[in-house]
């Protein structure tokens, strides 16, 4: 029987609770990183991201990872393969897709992590969604668009798509695919666990890094600068993949990758709080469905779970 079917309601409740940090953390990084536009080249930032993570998060997984050592070398396929597709490649596709796309493209694809997410659960598990968590993964996805069009749904026929919407949906796709792969990932500590993927990730990174340097890509350090660097290694790296680890393996890759609909919603909360961006009324209504969504999604999966259990 999966772990997250045998949590309690108290648990599964701090698990989305969490989860509203993660999504809240990951919208900050959209932030910070077109705050930081022009001042740190995008695949720099992404390596430091991650081997600065690694560096902060070692002395305290070096005694995990030493017990975890055979059990690392024994599943390094798996960890190899989550950690190009949930860090590496993730990051590699949006940072480079959003060269060429409007964010209002990108947030839009991004939309349709949680749908992905329910097809590989089919794909590699055989695992069918219920119809009332098909319903709340539809009804988040609407509550995103009208974020995104800002309440004008039929601008979506005014949009436009190219290259750099192929690479963000490919960064969706691994996302989606790591979220789902999850279940899978070896019996190791969750830190020996961060520590090996965010290595993949910064290794990932390297060559594009060294690229932009030999373009004559350069940071130009400041105090603002810095503070990007250490926001984006602690926040939206380590504390946010340790939580949304922990609640994929307490709720379940469906239900969990469905807060991925928020990001929208607190991406437009930070714009009004820090860029004084005035909040609408078609910002009030999408969270309102965005929520419903995610409702409808967790009553579908404690209904299940409950149902599991009764079997076992």
């Amino acid at each position: 029987m999966p772990a997250h079917t045998q949590v309690s309601n108290q648990t599964r409740w701090l698990s989305y609770a969490s989860l509203v940090f993660v999504m809240l953390f990951w919208s900050g990084n959209f932030v910070v990183g077109r705050a930081v536009q022009g001042a740190i080249p995008p695949f720099t930032l992404a390596l430091v991201r991650w081997s600065g993570a690694v560096l902060l998060v070692l002395p305290f997984a070096w005694p995990k990872l030493r017990a975890d050592w055979q059990i690392l070398r024994q599943h390094w396929r798996i960890i190899l393969l989550l950690g190009v597709a949930g860090v590496g490649g993730f990051n590699g596709f949006v940072y480079s897709g959003l060269h060429f796309t409007t964010a209002s493209n990108g947030l839009l694809l991004q939309a349709a992590t949680p749908a992905l997410v329910l097809l590989f659960n089919l794909l590699f598990f055989r695992l069918r969604s219920p119809v009332l968590q098909i319903a709340g993964v539809l009804l988040s996805m609407l509550g995103v668009v009208l974020i995104v069009l800002r309440g004008h749904l039929a601008a979506i026929l005014t949009l436009h798509f190219n290259l750099g919407d192929l690479l963000i949906l490919c960064g969706v796709t691994c996302w989606a695919a790591y979220t789902s792969l999850l279940r899978i990932r070896p019996p190791c500590h969750p830190l020996s666990f961060l520590v090996a993927t965010f290595v993949i990730g910064a290794v990932t990174m390297a060559p594009f890094a060294l690229w932009e340097h030999a373009q004559g890509l350069r940071v130009q350090f400041s105090a603002g600068t810095l503070c990007a660097f250490a926001y984006v290694a602690v926040f939206p790296s380590l504390i946010a993949y340790l939580l949304y680890n922990a609640a994929v393996r307490d709720l379940g890759a469906g239900p969990a990758g469905q807060t991925i609909t928020l990001m929208p919603l607190f991406g437009a909360f930070l714009a009004s709080a820090l860029l004084d961006e005035r909040l609408q009324s078609f910002h009030l209504i999408g969270m309102a469905i965005i929520l419903g969504g995610i409702i409808l999604g967790a009553a579908a999966s404690k209904r299940t779970s409950a149902n599991d259990g009764a079997d076992t």
